[in-house]
């Protein structure tokens, strides 16, 4: 899909300086602008690829003055780097708009869907499903019997929502996500087999929430997995049975989260972190990458090792321990001295 320089400077409200009527149709890296393809300034640092880039069209900021002819198409608006933010969104929704039902596809009589809907080949809507208006359900994906999905939700290819699942409103579950297999309950009976525990409960997604590639979220073993409004969540990341992530926390790839932890609002969880089952961790919590977390966390609490302690405990007593090699040998030292005056 093509657009002018003209109809770009309308969506940013921009001013421009070259040809109005120049098409593109592609982004582009300043460094590695080619024709047809829209670039962004915002960085001095990036300056002289301006001068330099085959892209047809450029955004820079209204106080850039060039200090020499640059054949590049401009657009001048207040802040480049969100103006061109704008654009990838813009170019983005453009990309995804998708309308009607491909075949084949497997839709249940018993299944319902609002107006402006996208569904994709090969996907499979089991029985009393309701998908909402504007849901865009690409190829390959599978959403089983019960399943509610909200409004302007997008569902990428291979995606596999079990059943009872409710997913909220402008949320977007990529390739892979697994969202509502059993949780990881099994017993050990008297002659040392495991017995499995039913898994009936399900999975709650409330709006605004974005799920990456390969993360999967286990249905509650009674009751409901909650992962609340605004939350993001990396790709390869494990969510077990009854946990409940709180609003707008936003957790990095590789974690683990055991089953039945409570995870506040508004934290910030490094990549590999694993937290055991049954912990409680509160509001405006960050965890450095690779962190343990094997105890209930407080409101604000910063932490960093394994098992994780507070951030500036750890980074004080971090300096030791890169010395205890040496500090073993001036002990051993000191036996030796103190053995032989002795």
């Amino acid at each position: 899909m093509k657009f002018t320089a003209q109809q770009i400077a309308g969506i940013l409200d921009g001013d421009i300086e070259g040809n109005p009527d120049i098409e593109v149709y592609k982004l582009s890296k300043i460094e590695e602008g080619s024709e047809g393809s829209v670039t962004f300034l915002a960085n001095p640092k990036y300056n002289s690829f301006l001068y330099s880039t085959k892209a047809s069209i450029a955004i820079v900021n209204k106080e850039f003055k060039p200090d020499s002819k640059i054949n590049t198409t401009l657009i001048k608006v207040d802040d480049a780097y969100l103006a061109f933010s704008k654009l990838l969104e813009y170019y983005n929704l453009v990309k995804l708009n998708k309308f009607g039902i491909e075949e084949p596809s497997f839709i249940s009589k018993t299944a319902t869907y609002g107006e402006g809907v996208y569904i994709g080949a090969f996907t499979y809507l089991a029985e009393n499903v309701k998908i909402g208006r504007n849901v865009k359900i690409f190829p390959n994906a599978y959403i089983g019997d019960n399943v509610i999905i909200g409004d302007n939700t997008i569902i990428f290819s291979g995606a596999k929502i079990y059943s009872e699942t409710i997913i909220g409103s402008d949320c977007v579950i990529n390739s892979g996500v697994i969202i509502g297999a059993d949780g990881f309950g099994f017993a050990p009976s008297e002659n040392g087999e495991y017995k499995k525990i039913p898994q009936i409960g399900n999975v709650i997604i409330e709006d605004y929430v974005d799920i990456g590639a390969a993360t999967t979220i286990d249905r509650a073993t009674m009751g409901s997995t909650i992962i609340r409004s605004g939350v993001k969540l990396d790709n390869h990341i494990q969510i077990a049975h009854n946990v409940e992530i709180g609003k707008n926390t936003v957790i990095a790839s590789q974690t683990g989260v055991a089953g039945s932890a409570k995870v506040g609002e508004n934290c910030m969880i490094g990549g590999q972190v694993g937290i055991v089952g049954h912990v409680t961790i509160g509001n405006n919590v960050k965890i450095q990458a690779q962190s343990g977390i094997a105890r209930n966390v407080k409101d604000n609490e910063t932490l960093q090792g394994s098992p994780a302690i507070a951030l500036n405990d750890f980074n004080k007593s971090y300096v030791h321990f890169k010395n205890l090699p040496k500090i073993i040998n001036d002990i051993n030292d000191l036996e030796k001295k103190i053995n032989g005056n002795s």
